[in-house]
This record gives C-alpha cells, structure tokens and sequence, in this order.
C-alpha cells in the first residue's frame, strides 16, 4: 500500500545520501543558515539559543562566534551584496549587520513604536535595500546607506514568515498565521494578497525560481505551492509520507526545489520538470530543520535540534542567488 502510494505521487524514496556534519556549540540552537555565494566560502548562521551569529569554514571546520549582546535572540541570516551577514534580531528587536572582515556589529532597531516585532527573516531588493517580516504582523523597509527605515502593518494581523526577491526585482512574503502569500510594492510599501489554493495551507518560507515563478512550503496542509505571476495560477504537490509538515523551502540553481520535512526528519527534493520527489533521512533524529539555503552544488540545513549544520552535495552548478 505505501508502495502504491509513493508511485501514484511520482515520488521517490532514495537512499540517505552522505551529508557532510559540523558541530556546533552544544545548547546554540542554530535557526538560520547562510553560506557566502563563493565557492567553499563561509557560513553564517544564528545561535538563537546563545544571542550569538556563528562563522564556519567549511574547509577546516572552524568556527567563529560573534556575540549580540544582551537579550538577543537572533532569528534569521542572509548574506549581503556588501558580504557581511545581516540579522533579524528577534530578541534585541533590531537588524544586525556584522562585517565580514572585523566582525564589527552595528544594529539597526526598530522604531519606538514597533516593540516585539519577532523578527522573522530579510531579503535585499535590487536597489540594495533590505526587507524584512516580522511574525507580531509587520514587515519592513531599511536603506543601508542612510539607515532609515519603514515599517508595515501587514495584512490580517500576526503571521509574516519567509520573504523572497523574483529577478525582475518583485517582494513576496510568506504569512504562517495569515494562510497568504503577500506581494509588496516597494513603491508604497502596501500588500496585495494573493490566496494560495488550499485554505489554512500555512504559507511558511518562500523562495524564487529563475523564472519567477514563487515557491511556498504549506506547513499545516503538507504541501509545496508554486504561484507563476505570469498567469496569476497556483499548483500544488502533497508531499510523500502520511502527515507531512513541511517547513524550509529552497529553491537551488537549477530549478530544484528542497524542503525539510519535519515529521520524517528528511530532506525531500521536488524536481518540478519531472513531479517527482526524492525523499532522504536525515543523520540525526529530531533535526528540526527550519531553514535551508545553498550556493551551486550545495544545499545547507541548520539542525535546530542537535546542534549541527548540515551540507548536501547536489553535483551541479550554475550561479543563481536569492
């Protein structure tokens, strides 16, 4: 029976392939993960459990620890066109910038009248200015060079999660509580609600494709989502498995999409040419993969629950950020 199922979903399960392990501190919590676009370059990613931001060289398994001061609680981390990491600061209720090259903090709060935000995850824009979301129902504008900063209410309150950039310059958020994928305009900062096919799907992290087209891991329906802005049309795959809940969305160089599954403890790859999904166990039980992001020939996953980072070899390159 399980068999006749996973082929009348045209998935695959494979074989666990060989991830490569990095330890690291014991009781950090890693949520987020953010490896430097350069070929065997760095790896940042938050120790939301220690307010601190780690550096890890993959080459040598050293790592650099940056702490955020008191009452931090980082959440997310994306690498910069400056090269230096960019933190949502969910405890500190600020973004943090680190440079790459002194480890020199600098924080940006948020007004006075946004506490609490919870502080979700940021993206750049095209003209070099950083987004970000915030879960108490807010997302968010900051212009690096001045340091000014707009600040949203979002669309039916509490729940804006991932965000992501398309190539043509578009914003779109993902909204957990909210059940939406939202579309900024840069211009205003107002939101167009767009409505995912399944109701109360749980629209969690969100990433692009090279054509635009904008992924969403479901998180309550178990389902990837993919809305093609050039027909306004939705799609939607159930993942394999007998209750899926799928939580951190990637969206590598060649159009594959990764997600981390986390009631199998897997990474389940999606091939959208084919329909077709691999999924691969996890090393460890209880991963508790949030986040996931990559360069060409790679995925990384942060282990929230161990304490690890993670990389899968995917073999392929090209070269394509989000």
């Amino acid at each position: 029976m399980a068999l006749a199922l996973a082929l009348a979903l045209g998935s695959a399960f494979a074989q666990a392939p060989a991830f490569d392990s990095f330890a690291v501190a014991p009781g950090s919590a890693p949520h987020d993960v953010a490896p430097d676009p350069a070929a065997g370059g760095a790896v940042w990613f938050t120790e939301q459990a220690q307010g601190a931001v780690g550096r890890l060289d993959p080459r040598t398994g050293k790592i650099e620890k940056v702490p955020l001061g008191e009452g931090s609680a980082p959440h997310g981390v994306i690498v910069g066109p400056d090269r230096a990491a960019w933190v949502t600061d969910g405890g500190a209720n600020a973004i943090v910038r680190i440079d790459a090259e002194t480890l020199a903090v600098k924080r940006f709060p948020l007004p006075k009248g946004r506490p609490e935000a919870n502080l979700n995850t940021a993206v750049f824009d095209k003209q070099g200015h950083l987004w970000f979301t915030g879960q108490s129902g807010l997302y968010g504008e900051l212009d690096p060079k001045t340091g000014s900063m707009h600040v949203f209410d979002a669309p039916r309150g509490p729940g804006p999660y991932g965000i992501c950039v398309t190539p043509d310059g578009s914003l779109y958020f993902a909204s957990l509580a909210g059940s939406y994928l939202g579309r900024i305009d840069p211009k205003t900062g107002a939101t167009e609600v767009i409505e995912p096919p399944t109701p109360n799907q749980g629209a969690r992290r969100v990433w692009s494709d090279s054509k635009g087209r904008v992924w969403i891991s479901e998180w309550n329906a178990g389902k990837v989502g993919m809305y093609d802005p050039a027909t306004r049309g939705w799609r939607e795959w159930r993942l394999p498995g007998d209750n899926p809940h799928d939580y951190a969305i990637f969206v590598d160089d060649q159009d594959i999409v990764w997600l981390s599954e986390w009631i199998a403890n897997a990474l389940v790859r999606f091939d959208p040419r084919t329909e077709r999904f691999a999924v691969f166990a996890l090393p460890r039980a209880h991963a508790n993969v949030r986040q996931m992001a990559g360069r060409p020939g790679e995925v990384w996953l942060s282990e929230s629950g161990t304490d690890h980072l993670l990389r899968y070899r995917s073999g392929k390159t090209g070269s394509r950020g989000n």
